[in-house]
């Protein structure tokens, strides 16, 4: 039989199939392809009465993210709110590595019952890109109804800072009730309540919820590479003296130009200079 792994927990999987569910663990041999992921097309063998079944083979992967850990997926919704303080940095490296793997990514701005100029500078920050920025109120229910449209099409996972309300988003969606947590009153930072990555099914929407995280590195690829992966430079890629040109110091750049005349966020080009250096150094060490 085939099906997909809806989630992973304590050496058990289970694998949704015709729309029932079933309780699996993984054949030994499937260690050398590495652990199932929430996401992962499986071919399996069910249990008999109380007995778990086996999971025999992981189906090749359309995609895959390393954190959060999942497969598959066609959509990523990256999730940021008025509090905790958006982590941009964070959003950036999710939109590289979207783009790397060919998902196409969505920016959900939650909490918009908080008096905040978040979703403004969201806009602001990525008005250039084709990137989908969406005000949404878990609280409320403002915006829903274009977020359950934006979030169909294929297997979509949200991601995001612990505490930007992605339970709450889903609980609010599909009237599961997952668990949600307060802020620290001391840090304004999320504290944790999403431990594992659970895959859900309402209507004809797939949704990951995923553990909250702040740490992210970058894959280390080739400097020069990376601007490939900011659509907003495309128009300008060409048009610069030096050729390759990393868009950070050099003179008659296009792209600086695009920054400082308004035509592109100055506040992204900057974040990505700032990655760019750090990819710079990943790159000299390694084979260290």
């Amino acid at each position: 039989m085939t099906g997909t792994v809806v989630e992973g927990r304590g050496g058990f999987y289970t694998v949704r199939s015709d729309g029932r569910l079933y309780t699996l663990r993984a054949q030994k041999k499937l260690r050398r392809q590495g652990r199932p992921l929430t996401g992962d097309r499986v071919i399996f063998t069910p249990g008999k009465g109380e007995k778990h079944g086996w999971l025999e083979e992981i189906l090749p992967r359309t995609s895959f993210l390393r954190r959060p850990p999942v497969a598959n997926v066609k959509k990523i919704a990256l999730v940021v709110a008025a509090l905790p303080e958006p982590d941009w940095m964070l959003v950036e490296k999710l939109l590289i590595i979207s783009h790397r793997e060919g998902i196409e990514p969505l920016l959900i701005v939650n909490k918009q019952d908080m008096a905040s100029d978040t979703l403004k500078r969201a806009e602001k920050l990525y008005r250039a890109t084709p990137l989908k920025v969406l005000g949404v109120s878990a609280l409320t229910g403002e915006g829903f109804e274009k977020l359950e449209e934006a979030l169909s099409g294929g297997l979509c996972c949200l991601a995001g800072q612990s505490g930007v309300g992605k339970s709450s988003i889903l609980s609010r969606l599909t009237g599961e009730d997952l668990e949600t947590g307060p802020l620290s009153k001391k840090t304004d930072r999320g504290k944790q309540t999403t431990r594992h990555t659970t895959l859900l099914y309402y209507r004809d929407l797939e949704l990951v919820d995923t553990a909250g995280f702040s740490l992210l590195d970058l894959p280390v690829i080739p400097p020069e590479e990376l601007s490939g992966h900011y659509p907003d430079f495309t128009p300008y890629l060409g048009m610069c003296k030096f050729n390759p040109c990393y868009h950070d110091t050099e003179p008659d750049c296009r792209v600086i130009e695009a920054a400082e005349f308004g035509e592109i966020s100055k506040e992204r080009l900057q974040n990505y200079q700032i990655l760019l250096n750090e990819l710079k150094e990943k790159w000299r060490k390694r084979y260290d």
